[in-house]
C-alpha cells in the first residue's frame, strides 16, 4: 500500500546540553542542563509531517540497542510506519551531541552509526514498495551519498515527487540535483551550490533562482529571516513570523521540511508550502528539543488565523 510521504533518512538519539558558551580548545565548561531526545533529520522530518495528519513511512536503520528500541517506539507512537527501519547488530544507533547556547542557537555533532549501514538496493526496494505517483519522497544527507542518489532515482522512477534536503552539504551528481523538487538548503549549504555568500532576502531570492536552474525547484531556509523559494515560473521570499521567546532552534529546519512535504500531499503550491513551513518552524523554536517541539495541525491553524500574511520579493 502506498504511503503519502516516505522519508528516507537518519534516526538518532539526541544528547542535548544547555551551555552558556562553547569551550575553547583545551577548556572545560560545565553545562547548565542535559536531556535526551529522539532525533535525526529523517526521523525529525517524519514526525513533523505526521503531526500535521499525513500518513508517513520512515526508511532507515538503528542499532540493536536501547536507543534504537526507544526511537522505534517513539516513532510508532506518532503513527509512523516503521516496517522499513532495519535493526542492525553491526553498528550502534546514531547519535547527535547538541549544545544549545543562550538565545536558542545550537551546534550539532553527529555520529552516524547505524545510519551508514543503509544500502542503495534496500532503499530502492523500499521506495518501490511504499511509493506511488501521488507520493512525496523526502531524503536528507545524513546517510551515504549513494543512498541519497538511489532514493531520488527510485522516487522518480515510480512518479513520486523527490524532496531533497542537502543537509549537511555533500557533492551529488547533476542528475540527482536535477530531479529534486524542491532542493532544500540553508544559507551555508546554498553558498556551496552558488559560490557566493547569502546576505539578505534579495540575495537569498537570487540564490534560490540560481539553484532552481539546476533543480526543478529550490528553497533556502533563512532562520529568523524566513525562507526564499524559486521554481521555473516564479520566486519569492516568505518572511519569518515574529517569535517573542526563542528557546531552542534544534530541528527547526526539519520541522519546516516536514510541513512542506505535508502540504505537497494536499496539492499546495511551492509558495504556500513554504509559508506553512515557516509557520511550523516558528512554533518549533519556542520549545525545547527537536521532535518534542513540533506542533499539531490545529496549532498551525490557530497561528495562521492570528498572523497577517505578507510576502517579500
Amino acid at each position: 500500500m502506498a504511503s503519502s510521504v516516505i522519508v528516507v533518512g537518519s534516526a538518532n538519539q539526541d544528547y542535548v546540553m544547555s551551555i552558556d558558551a562553547l569551550p575553547a580548545p583545551g577548556e572545560t565548561r560545565l553545562a547548565e542542563s542535559f536531556q535526551k531526545f529522539p532525533g535525526g533529520k529523517g526521523a525529525n522530518q517524519a514526525v513533523a509531517c505526521a503531526r500535521l495528519g499525513v500518513p508517513v513511512s520512515l526508511v532507515g536503520a538503528v542499532g540493536d540497542d536501547a536507543d534504537g528500541a526507544l526511537i522505534i517506539r517513539d516513532l510508532r507512537s506518532e503513527g509512523i510506519d516503521t516496517s522499513e527501519i532495519e535493526i542492525t547488530t553491526s553498528e550502534r544507533t546514531g547519535m547527535a551531541i547538541v549544545s544549545v547556547l543562550p538565545g536558542g542557537e545550537n551546534t550539532v555533532t553527529v555520529v552516524p552509526g547505524a545510519n551508514f549501514t543503509l544500502a542503495p538496493a534496500r532503499i530502492t526496494r523500499a521506495v518501490q514498495r511504499l511509493a506511488a505517483d501521488e507520493s512525496i519522497v523526502v531524503v536528507q544527507a545524513e546517510i551515504p551519498v549513494e543512498c541519497i542518489e538511489a532514493t531520488v532515482l527510485a522516487a522518480s522512477a515510480v512518479g513520486a515527487r523527490p524532496v531533497l534536503n542537502l543537509a549537511p552539504f555533500v557533492e551529488l551528481d547533476a542528475e540527482t540535483i536535477g530531479r529534486a523538487d524542491p532542493l532544500v538548503v540553508n544559507e551555508v549549504e546554498a553558498a556551496f551550490l552558488t559560490g557566493y555568500v547569502i546576505d539578505g532576502p534579495a540575495l537569498a531570492q537570487r540564490a534560490a533562482e540560481d539553484i532552481a536552474r539546476r533543480a526543478r525547484s529550490a528553497v533556502i531556509t533563512l532562520g529568523a529571516a524566513g525562507a526564499s523559494w524559486a521554481s521555473a515560473e516564479a520566486s519569492g521570499v516568505v518572511p519569518a513570523l515574529p517569535v517573542a521567546n526563542v528557546v531552542d532552534t534544534t530541528g527547526a529546519g526539519d520541522a519546516f521540511i516536514g510541513a512542506v512535504a505535508a502540504m505537497f500531499t494536499e496539492g499546495s503550491s511551492l509558495e504556500n508550502a513554504v509559508r506553512v513551513g515557516v509557520e511550523v518552524g516558528a512554533l518549533a523554536v519556542t520549545r525545547v528539543g527537536a521532535q518534542a517541539s513540533y506542533p499539531l495541525r490545529e496549532e498551525v491553524r490557530q497561528l495562521a488565523a492570528t498572523t497577517p500574511r505578507a510576502s517579500a520579493g
